[in-house]
């Protein structure tokens, strides 16, 4: 079994009547690339802080390798952090910056000189070792703070989003280079964004947090596919959350009419009984378009608003009976000549695409997925 490397405790954080962390409890596999992942403000800056030692905790313990850590200073801790901010030196060379760690520990130059040059190898930068970091593209100076970060092979690496200052392009590229190298090193990575598709693309798993609590902890399969909330649902990709009431339950399946006066068929994760308040959600992206409705009660009638290229798909909005809107995604080039503003189709979907939430959105439709703070969260 897997041991863990880090573990929070009943981790709580102040600042005045300010509370930024919750109760957090979790932990963090050996060798697990580790997403902390939530709106600006949420505590997942604070959270990793406190992992590194830059904050202490209210209440609670941090736990490193089995050992209480809350008290103890960064440089004392076997973590270390990179920044947005590289931080490199512009007058040493990329090596330079490289063995600064061991070098400035007094570690014997035999010890870590074979370090220096793995790890180089390992950025894909030994044939920039004598550049200096002026002399490099940004994403060979995040590669450069990477090696300097994990030659001292700590027990893991916290990165608070290392690739906001990156361009689109690079930063994409950079997800994949980011999972080679934690692959590679083998290295426990924990890595704070505020971008789904970064968190979806390399973690492990992913603790989607919201106003200081941690709302899910899964793989990237299960926060998609089956969120523990409707933040979780809003917040993850673009998401339909229609509201409405559970009618019937039928083995793993409940039947819930909708506010807005359809009825459907939903899987169930969560036990949900006859007249509890539910939203069953739907992924634009698992819906099809059609002229006719499916007679299992998974489709639901509305009408086409408008229809947008964005390349490889196109972006269908309709409107149900109730005015609420929904957002379907499909294939670019598909034959769909009845897809015109005002025409009336048909959303259906397959077994297992529609899944069933607690409680009612603020705002019944299509979540938005641009935005930092998403209303989707459950009405009291």
């Amino acid at each position: 079994m897997t041991a863990d490397v880090i573990a929070l405790d009943g981790v709580r954080k102040t600042f005045g009547d300010f509370v930024a962390v919750q109760g957090a409890n979790f932990s963090i596999r050996e060798g697990e690339f580790f997403a902390m992942l939530g709106p600006s403000g949420c505590g997942k800056t604070t959270t990793l802080k406190m992992i590194a030692g830059f904050e202490q905790p209210t209440s609670g313990s941090v736990l490193l390798n089995g050992n209480d850590v809350s008290r103890v200073a960064p440089y004392k801790r076997n973590v270390n952090t990179v920044f947005q901010n590289y931080a490199l030196f512009p007058h040493m060379t990329v090596a330079d910056n490289v063995r600064y760690g061991p070098k400035s520990r007094r570690v014997a130059k035999s010890e870590y000189e074979p370090h220096v040059n793995e790890m180089l190898e390992v950025v894909r930068l030994a044939d920039f070792a004598h550049r200096k970091p002026t002399q490099l593209s940004g994403g060979q100076q995040q590669r450069v703070a990477l090696a300097r970060a994990l030659v001292n092979y700590p027990s893991a690496l916290l990165l608070d989003e290392p690739l906001a200052a990156l361009d689109l392009k690079l930063r994409e590229a950079m997800q994949f280079e980011l999972k080679r190298i934690q692959r590679e090193v083998g290295i426990t990575f924990v890595f704070v964004t505020h971008d789904q598709g970064e968190a979806l693309t390399m973690s492990d798993r992913i603790a989607v947090m919201s106003e200081g609590v941690v709302e899910q902890i899964g793989t990237p399969e299960e926060i998609y596919n089956r969120p523990a909330s409707l933040f979780v649902a809003g917040f993850i990709g673009s998401a339909n959350l229609l509201p409405g009431t559970v009618t019937q339950r039928d083995g793993d399946d409940v039947v819930v009419d909708l506010i807005g006066g359809a009825t459907v068929r939903a899987t169930d994760g969560s036990g949900h009984q006859v007249g509890d308040d539910v939203s069953v959600m739907l992924r634009p992206e698992r819906l099809v378009v059609a002229t006719e409705s499916n007679a299992d009660g998974r489709s639901i009638a509305s009408t086409v608003i408008d229809v947008v290229f964005q390349g490889a798909s196109a972006r269908l909005r309709v409107a149900l009976a109730d005015g609420s809107e929904v957002i379907a995604t499909v294939a670019a080039g598909t034959d769909l000549p009845f897809l015109l503003p005002g025409n009336d189709v048909h959303l259906g979907w397959t077994p297992g695409a529609a899944y069933v939430l607690t409680g009612h959105p603020a705002h019944a439709g299509a979540t938005s997925d641009d935005i930092d703070t998403l209303e989707a969260q459950a009405q009291n």
